[in-house]
């Protein structure tokens, strides 16, 4: 995906609203809306109080929006695939974290 590849080919760390709304096609107010519904969605700020988006906010970003605009499922839905990945993804790192407790006592 050319989103995907211009975010891996650079070595900025924070990225404008503007640059976000341009880099994935959606609106500043849109934006700004889903910081208030997605609570993940959370900017840093600057001192002068703008908002400094990272790569995994602007995944997060993508993310919401195949799921509202590609896949059509409501806000509600959309944050509960959210949560349900998150805990998905959660469970998965404690059976790595249990292989390898296991695996250090065998070499123990």
């Amino acid at each position: 995906m050319e989103i995907e590849d211009i975010l891996k080919n650079t070595d900025r760390l924070f990225f404008s609203i503007k640059e976000v709304s341009e880099i994935t096609g959606l609106s500043p107010s849109v934006l700004r809306f889903w910081e208030k519904e997605f609570s993940d969605l959370c900017p840093q700020r600057s001192g002068g109080g703008h908002r400094r988006y990272q790569k995994e906010d602007i995944g997060l970003i993508l993310k919401i929006k195949d799921l509202l605009y590609a896949k059509k499922f409501t806000i509600k839905g959309a944050r509960e695939e959210l949560k349900k990945r998150v805990k998905k993804n959660h469970l998965n790192l404690e059976g790595i974290k249990k292989e390898l407790e296991e695996i250090l006592g065998v070499l123990k």
